[in-house]
């Protein structure tokens, strides 16, 4: 909580500098360089926040540069003004939205971290489709662990073919002493056997509710609820697996 209310205040003050710079300059009161330059770097070296900053923001490295994207774009301030406004609302909705998700800042920590482009795109998709696309989020969902299973193998150095979901997984969580067959303890067989029945469930929800497939009269439809849960099911288990690939490599 306390890291998305730090991440939220930050975009809000690298905000408010913009607005600043496109306002008309008070007496004695100089536009803050420094703190737009410290501010834009924090973003830019955070994937999860990177990927939804404005491109003014990412295009511009200095407030110089600012104005003379926003001078000649509009005539007056108040454009201006309304204009970083609307461009802004989108990151900080979802960091309005990431405090009452705070398992979305770990799991983008060691998501965005991976090695992998495929890792990190399907995990974004399915952020940022989970309200606005649940039946999208729920194939990005299933997508991000079909990615990180074949992560682990190519890791380990394991073959695989076009095989189903429960299938890799199945190979993957072996490589990292994850299968439930390989613990004696019956809590440990129990949860590995757990995750191993979410990764089943996903992939079914997947079948029946996702955009992956087309859709008849009488097909239900997923709610966000739906997505929310799939999403959220999805990055728990992601997560332990390349926090597990971590300390087997090392």
């Amino acid at each position: 909580m306390q890291q998305y209310t730090e991440l939220f205040q930050n975009i809000e003050r690298l905000k408010s500098i913009l607005i600043s710079r496109s306002s008309p300059p008070e007496h004695d009161t100089p536009f803050d360089h420094t703190g737009y330059k410290e501010l834009r770097a924090v973003a830019m070296s955070t994937e999860y926040i990177k990927a939804e900053l404005p491109h003014f923001v990412k295009n511009c490295r200095n407030l110089d540069e600012f104005w003379a994207f926003i001078q000649p774009k509009f005539k007056t301030y108040k454009e201006r003004r309304e204009f970083i406004r609307d461009a802004f609302a989108p990151l900080l909705l979802t960091l309005e939205q990431d405090k009452e998700a705070p398992c979305d800042t770990v799991v983008s920590y060691f998501l965005t971290a991976v090695d992998s482009a495929h890792v990190r795109e399907a995990w974004h998709k399915a952020l940022e489709r989970r309200v606005n696309d649940p039946q999208g989020a729920i194939t990005a969902a299933r997508t991000l662990l079909e990615c990180v299973c074949k992560h682990i193998l190519d890791q380990k150095g394991e073959p695989y073919a076009d095989e189903d979901l429960p299938v890799l997984y199945s190979k993957a969580t072996h490589c990292i002493n994850l299968a439930p067959d390989q613990h004696a303890e019956r809590c440990m067989k129990q949860i590995l056997g757990g995750c191993h029945s979410v990764v089943q469930g996903v992939g079914s929800v997947r079948n029946h509710l996702s955009d992956a497939h087309g859709r008849g009269k009488y097909d239900s439809v997923p709610d966000v609820r739906h997505a929310e849960l799939m999403v959220n099911l999805s990055g728990a288990v992601a997560t332990f697996l390349i926090a597990t690939l971590e300390v087997t490599i090392t």
